[in-house]
């Protein structure tokens, strides 16, 4: 699967891993089965897993497995090291947690490259794991809802009708949990930055800053969706508070009124979304009913502290 000359492999599958065991190898077998015109590599850039991930990865000979120590990770700055150290043309990226839905993933996530040679960046589609707790599973639905049909393709880019900075950042968003871009503007024009956080976001800046297309391919989808305790959403969600401030998108403190009144249509929303979600059983509906509104309490205190914290500095 994996070619030597950098000029014949079409694209290289990059994941990032840190004791990514719980979903690696279904990732893995995934990819042994993408049906793609070309040759793929398969990267595994590590940093200091010590869980099972390095055993696993060994029951995979065709992947090209780097390690570097746990200190050296960055967000952008290890992105940066799987481009330079892939052989295909495209630098395809996942996440140690997200699994390619279909054996057509990959060619769906490098289609709009061939259509389109301004397309610098392209993003596929997310879709919750089944038992994901309501406000987070909801959230991702209309989230990439939002960017198109799923029967079709989605181009961005800048021009008069840019007339608000929340336009702007609605054509800018990229994550790169499921992504491909080209290799030679990752190594050359348009490297990640070295950011703490969101260095996905201020790539889609970036790139249509620099007046090229992001496309969106919601064809391409992966499963994933965050494992995280009620206990851990309030970090998780200051931190990405602060990392969309990071890169230039200005987060206003929710006052506690306007608070109160987001906790509670989110809490409505979703209590219609919970009985009527086939997904889960009888019992997993009526814990949600109870525990989702702490989730909506966490995820609004997260956004408060990130808000209200000192403005980071790049």
């Amino acid at each position: 699967m994996a070619a030597t000359d950098r000029d014949e492999v079409l694209a290289t599958v990059a994941i990032l891993t840190y004791n990514g065991e719980t979903y690696l190898r279904d990732i893995l077998n995934a990819l042994r089965v993408q049906r793609v015109d070309g040759e793929v590599e398969v990267l595994v850039v590590d940093s200091g897993s010590t869980d099972s991930t390095l055993d696993i990865v060994a029951d995979f000979p065709e992947v090209r497995l780097h390690r570097i120590p746990n200190s050296e990770f960055g967000h952008g700055r290890t992105r940066n090291l799987a481009a330079h150290l892939a052989r295909g043309r495209y630098v395809a990226y996942l996440t140690h947690d997200a699994v390619p839905a279909t054996d057509r993933w990959l060619y769906e996530l490098l289609k709009p490259f061939e259509l389109n040679p301004d397309v610098a960046a392209v993003m596929g589609r997310q879709v919750a794991r089944p038992w994901c707790f309501p406000l987070l599973k909801y959230e991702i639905d209309a989230v990439f809802r939002g960017f198109g049909p799923e029967f079709g393709t989605t181009l961005f880019y800048e021009d008069d009708f840019v007339t608000s900075e929340a336009v702007r950042n609605a054509i800018t968003f990229y994550s790169d949990v499921n992504s491909a871009a080209r290799r030679d503007l990752l190594v050359g024009p348009l490297p990640y930055q070295d950011v703490s956080y969101a260095e996905d976001q201020l790539l889609g800046r970036d790139a249509i800053a620099a007046g090229y297309l992001k496309a969106y391919a919601p064809r391409a989808a992966v499963v994933h969706s965050n494992d995280m305790t009620l206990a851990e959403y309030d970090d998780r969600m200051e931190a990405e508070t602060l990392g969309q401030r990071e890169v230039g998108i200005d987060v206003a403190v929710p006052s506690v009124s306007v608070v109160a009144r987001m906790i509670g249509r989110g809490v409505a929303r979703d209590t219609v979304g919970i009985l009527r979600d086939r997904a889960y059983g009888v019992r997993r509906k009526l814990y949600y009913l109870v525990v989702n509104p702490l989730f909506h309490v966490q995820k609004w205190r997260g956004v408060r502290r990130g808000a209200a914290a000192p403005t980071p500095q790049r």
